[in-house]
């Protein structure tokens, strides 16, 4: 994955924002009626939030690379870096505005949600930090189109420590918009809500994954 994929997902967390809220936006909310140090129990959710996405990262690059370590080096390298593309062209078009192209991805991890889901009722009403950070760890796992598209880029990208700085970057860019979602929000929302900025964000993560494929179909021609 070249370094490009970075900002991919950086931008694609930032600006698939109001996917992230529409997602987490309820127990955001309720983090808000903490009182004074809600800013407090913000940060901890977010943060083991990210936290299971580096996790998971780490566990992606780790099992792409040891699949081309099995598999024969090239061919597999080069099934990894194909799917990571076709998933950049995939979210390019989710902030398009093309909302089903990321659906599959979705009811593939429904199965664990089912398993996850459970534990985080322990930790609700969330008034600590104690609590907020292991809600996030669990949420986290929400399944989610953009998380496990950013995750098939982290399959690809040789290492499980580039891996988890893939969605590391990624986690990043939802920050922003989950902070503020209880808090001061609104105006950042509406700024990436723009149709504007969704067309031009969708338009440059599509470039990337167009980028990636032709470089890649232009080496197998050489």
């Amino acid at each position: 994955m070249p370094d490009s994929g970075y900002l991919a997902l950086f931008l694609v967390g930032l600006l698939g924002g109001a996917h992230c809220v529409g997602m987490c936006g309820g127990i955001v909310g309720a983090l808000s009626l903490g009182g004074p140090g809600r800013w407090r129990l913000h940060l901890a959710y977010n943060g083991g939030r990210i936290v299971s996405y580096v996790a998971a990262g780490a566990v992606a690059g780790a099992l792409g690379a040891a699949s081309v370590g099995l598999a024969g080096q090239m061919p597999a390298r080069l099934a990894l870096y194909l799917l990571a593309n076709l998933m950049l062209v995939a979210l390019g078009l989710y902030l398009l505005g093309v909302t089903r192209a990321l659906a599959f991805t979705e009811r593939a991890g429904q199965h664990l949600w089912r398993r996850v889901q459970p534990l985080s009722k322990r930790f609700l009403p969330a008034r600590t930090v104690a609590q907020a950070f292991p809600l996030g760890l669990l949420w986290g796992w929400l399944p989610c189109g953009l998380v496990y598209s950013a995750l098939a880029s982290a399959l690809a990208a040789g290492s499980a420590g580039r891996g988890a700085l893939l969605m590391l970057a990624f986690g990043l860019g939802t920050l922003p918009n989950l902070l503020l979602a209880g808090m001061l929000l609104s105006r950042l929302n509406e700024f990436v809500r723009r149709p504007v900025v969704r067309i031009f964000s969708g338009l440059l993560v599509l470039g990337f994954g167009l980028y990636g494929l032709f470089a890649l179909l232009r080496s197998g021609m050489s």
